[in-house]
């Protein structure tokens, strides 16, 4: 990089990796070298929760607001309407705007962990396009919008462009996202004067249409940033697990399995994961990042306190930690421990042990649990398991049981009273 910015934001998102492209660096960075700048990243409601791939550009918007300017969280109330085909291989299944409404509720609460909505220059905003998007007049919006759109241009997105080079149907709803997102940015331009958008670099076209659609209609200069697509050093997808998606949402997923994520984190992700998803100076980072052996551990435990306190709070990482260290150290069951609770009725005569294991998340299918107790990998009160057909009744659950999947994952089964 030849330009060096000179603005807080840029050079603390540079420093810590956040920086995939921008449009015009230079004059962004004279930009905020100005005053308060707005900018949004967009987030469609097409689950009850936010995951952990979603943390990176929530924690942009949160250097964002901490550096002196005002972060808009567009919520995609229309957009979710038709679903972004971006790199995906079928279509996103529709969803009622009742379900769509309720999405966003649930997920307003993990922003409100993050960034300030108060009332100041830098206090942030929640929008939802639907606001705009969904009184559209449909032949007015052809007329004044989608002359501005070369389809010749559109196909040649790699987002489209990959689709159809695998012959997977593309519909005409789908193909239309990509003008409802930059039209979403002309209409926050003229509204909030919002001068940036920012996402993950699978949005690079999506951000580079709505900066040429402003430019055409208002004449104005506005900006486009974007974030690196994450994987681990094994080359994983980041924001998945062997339990599937990593959700940010304390009812969807616990706050120790969550920490219990982090705290897994490959020894090599440690210092890149720090400087992204934590506060620590950079220089701290790279220092835990650097050490080895039974020492690394030390830095994956301060990194899962750090995420999860930020997350959900400071005593929910304590606890966790502390649950952790009495599984692990002591051989405990460990109180914050993700929980089956059986009712009478579900116990029955008995239930069987490779039926516990799937309902405590620790498989997903029974087959699979067969195969982990085949193979020596589940445990129950730190005992091995050699039997499938084992059965449990409530003679045995007069106490929590404790069962293991490998050496990190656990659960408790209780009987209801």
């Amino acid at each position: 990089m030849t330009y060096q910015p000179k603005s807080e934001f840029l050079r603390t998102i540079i420093a810590r990796g956040f920086l995939a492209d921008c449009t015009d660096l230079q004059s962004l960075d004279e930009d905020l070298l100005k005053g308060p700048v707005t900018a949004y990243i967009g987030y469609d409601a097409t689950a009850q929760s936010l995951h952990v791939g979603h943390l990176l550009n929530i924690m942009l918007l949160r250097w964002w607001q901490k550096t002196g300017n005002r972060p808009i969280t567009l919520m995609g109330g229309g957009t979710t309407k038709v679903g972004d085909p971006s790199f995906r291989s079928d279509e996103r299944p529709l969803l009622g705007p009742e379900q769509i409404d309720a999405n966003i509720a649930a997920m307003k609460q993990v922003f409100a962990r993050y960034l300030d909505y108060g009332d100041s220059p830098t206090g942030g905003l929640m929008l939802n396009n639907a606001e705009w998007l969904d009184g559209l007049n449909y032949l007015d919006f052809l007329r004044d919008i989608g002359r501005h759109f070369s389809v010749n241009r559109m196909l040649s997105f790699e987002s489209v462009k990959s689709r159809l080079d695998r012959e997977q149907s593309l519909s005409f709803l789908e193909f239309n996202y990509m003008i409802l997102q930059a039209y979403d940015f002309l209409e926050l331009n003229r509204r909030q004067g919002c001068l940036l958008q920012m996402g993950g670099s699978d949005q690079w076209g999506n951000i580079v249409n709505g900066i040429d659609l402003t430019r055409r209609v208002l004449e104005t200069e506005i900006y486009g940033l974007t974030t690196p697509l994450l994987t681990t050093s094994d080359g994983r997808k980041m924001g998945k697990s062997q339990g599937g998606a990593v959700w940010l949402n304390g009812d969807m997923l616990s706050p120790y399995e969550f920490w219990q994520f982090w705290r897994n984190t490959t020894d090599a992700d440690v210092g890149r994961f720090l400087k992204l998803y934590t506060e620590l100076p950079v220089a701290e980072c790279d220092r835990l990042g650097a050490l080895e052996g039974s020492e690394i551990n030390a830095a994956k435990i301060i990194l899962a306190n750090e995420v999860t306190t930020l997350l959900h709070g400071a005593d929910a990482a304590a606890a966790a930690e502390a649950t952790a260290r009495e599984v692990f150290e002591k051989g405990g069951a460990g109180g914050d421990l993700p929980t089956l609770t059986l009712t009478a009725e579900d116990l029955g005569d008995g239930i069987s042990i490779v039926q516990l294991i799937t309902r405590s998340g620790l498989a997903k299918t029974g087959k699979e649990a067969k195969r982990l107790i085949a193979e020596n990998g589940a445990r129950m009160n730190d005992e091995p398991l050699t039997n499938a057909g084992t059965m449990i009744d409530a003679a045995a659950l007069a106490t929590p049981i404790k069962l293991s999947a490998g050496k990190k994952r656990h659960a408790l089964v209780v009987l209801a009273d």
